[in-house]
């Protein structure tokens, strides 16, 4: 199978089981798919058989069905694991998605230098003001600021970034073809044409609870360093800092009011070693590394 066929194939299946390269490898790197019947798909992919029958016709279905071009006509630029311009670190990850859909100006990608920027949904005016204060150095140097596209320091981030001038990009724990939230349907249409969204879901997946920890591994997985604003102890935060360590990321905090629930988790990130940060220019300098990455 070469590869032009086989990115259409993995298009194919990704679309129906959008998966990790890890789950679907033992199909891709089969060498006569055609032959291989419903029962052997179950045991390949670890699904039931009446799964496997439906994903066979499927992929029968749709053999000769030019995802490329399908999603061309939704400005969609699906990037596979395959491809050249797949992210150098996201592919070092331990679960790198096999397919990651992108929509904006894609030519951001491109720029390796990425900082991710988290935080609680309920951060405070501080959390803004801290990253008008810290932002600006990492932009002259031409990072990239990626977060989550959720409420509070997610939406901060991005909206700071643009008014900057500077590039973001949006990681989204959904398919294009949804919003979530509503209220920043503005925000997102505005990154879909001039920054950059990204997605490891088909366009048709809505949000769902679960797959939002999962976007939180991307959105580690394509930085090189990782800014946490505001959180609680127990914030949905501390998902990505662990994905970040996991994935051998630094790890950077603000100092905040001892007496506000919002500065636990930074706090005590910095008591296990993450730096506490108060201007970008420290950013930069534990950074200093990944200068030379464009």
């Amino acid at each position: 199978m070469f590869e032009q066929s086989l990115r259409e194939f993995l298009l194919a299946l990704h679309y129906v089981m959008p998966a990790s390269i890890n789950r679907l490898w033992p199909l891709l790197s089969c060498e006569s798919l055609e032959k291989i019947s419903s029962m052997q798909l179950s045991k390949l992919l670890k699904i039931t058989p009446q799964k496997a029958l439906k994903l066979q016709q499927f992929l029968n279905a749709h053999r000769h069905f030019s995802f490329s071009s399908y999603y061309k006509q939704q400005k969609i630029i699906p990037i596979t694991f395959f491809d050249a311009a797949y992210p150098k670190n996201l592919r070092h990850i331990y679960d790198p998605p096999s397919v990651i859909y992108t929509k904006g100006n894609i030519n951001i990608l491109q720029n390796e230098r990425r900082i991710a920027v988290v935080g609680s949904r309920k951060a405070t005016q501080y959390s803004k003001d801290a990253l008008e204060h810290l932002l600006p150095p990492l932009l002259n140097e031409e990072f990239v600021v990626v977060s989550g596209l959720a409420r509070g320091a997610d939406k901060m981030a991005h909206d700071v970034t643009i008014t900057l001038g500077g590039a973001t990009i949006g990681v989204l724990g959904y398919g294009f073809q949804h919003v979530y939230p509503k209220e920043h349907e503005g925000l997102i249409k505005v990154m879909s044409q001039t920054q950059l969204l990204i997605s490891e879901y088909p366009p048709y997946m809505g949000p769902k609870k679960w797959q939002f920890p999962m976007r939180n591994r991307l959105i580690s997985g394509i930085s090189w360093g990782i800014l946490v604003t505001e959180a609680q102890k127990k914030s949905g935060t501390l998902s990505t800092v662990d994905y970040g360590l996991e994935h051998g990321r630094s790890i950077f905090v603000l100092p905040g009011n001892i007496l506000s629930p919002l500065s636990e988790l930074p706090h005590k990130l910095a008591s296990e070693g993450a730096t506490l940060v108060w201007n970008g220019s420290q950013i930069l300098e534990e950074m200093a590394d990944f200068l030379f990455l464009k």
